[in-house]
């Protein structure tokens, strides 16, 4: 895995992010979950930079090594990757999102589609009200790798997300693959069914390993997701 400290202002602020991959390769851009970091793709960014490819894994604002700026929201951070792409120069890339970084991903298909190519979403919960909604966390004791600022202000969108946020799923009209971890997973399957429903151009798959599909069972991860960025 390629350690080396990168950065780039974007959105008024910094984000860090890893690169494997010829630099002339094909882009694709991986979206790490909430409380993870760029580190978490180690396993599946090597494989899929031997495509050949350009690989990009961020840290999102408030995690890692990006910024952690106190002012969090899903709309701003998919911003915060929409400026990233342009301040790297990337007019158009394939964009893999998990959990918290998958609906990321699907906000970001919604506004700006020209710059996706191909879209994969694992185990991304579809924005509906939790029902009870999720209680006010406490803080776990010592250090964290992410903003505890950030879980508060995402666990409030998670229980009342914006509905416009369902009703422009038919905007995204690029190929979309859908990763479920099945039964047991912590996201409610029958949601990423119905996204899968609702995006035009939308295909589903289960890999039963739970909500982290791509960390428990990378190689069958890779073997849904190379083909289809392949096509």
């Amino acid at each position: 895995m390629d350690t080396a400290p990168r950065t780039v202002e974007a959105n008024g602020i910094t984000l860090a992010y890893r690169a494997w991959g010829p630099e002339d390769a094909p882009p694709v851009v991986l979206l790490h979950g909430r409380g993870a970091d760029s580190a978490d793709w180690a396993d599946i960014a090597g494989p899929l930079a031997a495509g050949p490819r350009r690989v990009y894994a961020l840290d999102l604002r408030g995690h890692g090594r990006s910024d952690w700026p106190g002012t969090y929201a899903y709309e701003l951070m998919c911003d915060d990757v929409h400026a990233f792409l342009g301040a790297l120069g990337i007019a158009r890339t394939d964009l893999v999102g998990h959990s918290l970084g998958g609906v990321i991903a699907y906000l970001l298909a919604q506004r700006a589609p020209e710059a996706v190519g191909r879209l994969v979403l694992e185990d991304a919960p579809a924005p509906f009200p939790l029902d009870p909604p999720r209680p006010r966390a406490e803080r776990p004791d010592g250090e964290l790798s992410f903003d505890w600022a950030m879980v508060q202000a995402t666990d409030e969108q998670r229980n009342a997300p914006d509905p416009v946020w369902f009703d422009h799923m038919e905007r995204i009209t690029m190929p979309t693959l859908l990763v479920g971890g099945g039964p047991a997973s912590l996201i409610p399957q029958d949601e990423i069914a119905a996204l899968a429903d609702r995006i035009p151009d939308a295909r589903m798959v289960t890999i039963d390993a739970g909500h982290l599909v791509h960390e428990t069972r990378p190689k069958e991860f890779l073997a849904v997701v190379e083909p289809f960025l392949a096509e």
